[in-house]
């Protein structure tokens, strides 16, 4: 039996997940001011086809936790919040932590650990097996870190993954930081390797799409597709058959985003021309 989703990029980490009746959001943020286009933004109308919406919230970082999606209709859009327990006491929604589970109607979620704040999440709804990975990487700075600290990072991470690899997965977000600079791919290609997820979209590229580009032409193997999702509202439609994959892209046309609204130049960005890191202090 052919198993069938649409994933959609919103924005940095940010994605919708749909199965049948269900949509899932992970991790929206509306971003900084010409970051978003504003036309690209979810609105309610987003949940309008759905019976039930699921909003997930990985951690607190602002990058990751927009407080903008509790001004949406909880009751009339019959949305249920999963958010990290490290969140602060004034966000509403069901707390999870690492081995945590939760179960709805056709849907199993478990709560896994993370390498920075709170948690990722592995959800199965009907038969769709997804990951979102939050902040879960290998982060070290390979130029600056010690190699006590690169060691450190590394147990970390292979400690946080060695029960989320033992999952069946079919759609898996996974964070690719240009930021730290040499081997910035080790901890997206250390998942892939180990758990084999069918399909992987690289995510937390900080607005170069040409990381998330590049690596989708050489990080794929025969096991696991990885497919760039790059523009706000870019979706795929995929078909999870026991013997192969249908995906679909589709991008959004030009219209969706008017030449008047604000955007960062690329000599705005400090990571345009390099890989290395910088002080984020």
């Amino acid at each position: 039996m052919a198993n069938q989703t649409t994933v959609t990029y919103l924005f940095h980490s940010g994605f919708l997940v749909s199965v049948d009746d269900t949509l899932l959001v992970f991790d929206y943020w509306q971003g900084e001011e010409g970051m978003f286009p504003e036309k690209a933004r979810l609105t309610q109308e987003d949940f309008e086809a759905y019976k039930r919406v699921f909003v997930f919230v990985s951690h607190s970082h602002p990058d990751h936790y927009d407080p903008v999606i509790y001004t949406w209709d909880r009751k009339k859009y019959h949305i249920t919040y999963i958010i990290a327990d490290e969140l602060p006491q004034a966000a509403a929604g069901r707390r999870m932590k690492n081995g945590d589970t939760a179960s709805y109607e056709s849907m199993e979620i478990k709560a896994f650990d993370s390498t920075d704040l709170g948690v990722s999440y592995y959800v199965e709804l009907y038969g769709v097996r997804i990951f979102h990975a939050g902040d879960l990487n290998l982060w070290h700075w390979r130029e600056e870190s010690t190699l006590r600290q690169i060691k450190q990072a590394e147990d970390d991470y292979y400690r946080a993954c060695e029960p989320i690899v033992k999952e069946r997965i079919d759609l898996c977000m996974f964070p690719l930081d240009p930021r730290l600079g040499g081997m910035f791919d080790a901890g997206i290609n250390h998942f892939i390797m180990a758990a084999k997820p069918r399909v992987i979209i690289p995510m937390h590229w900080q607005r170069r799409s040409e990381v998330a580009i590049n690596f989708a032409r050489r990080g794929r193997t025969r096991y696991t597709e990885v497919l760039a999702l790059t523009k706000p509202r870019e979706r795929a439609d995929i078909t999870f058959n026991e013997a192969e994959l249908i995906i679909h892209v589709h991008t959004p046309a030009n219209s969706l985003f008017s030449d008047d609204e604000p955007v960062k130049k690329p000599e705005d960005d400090p990571f345009t021309d390099t890989d290395l890191p910088v002080d984020m202090k």
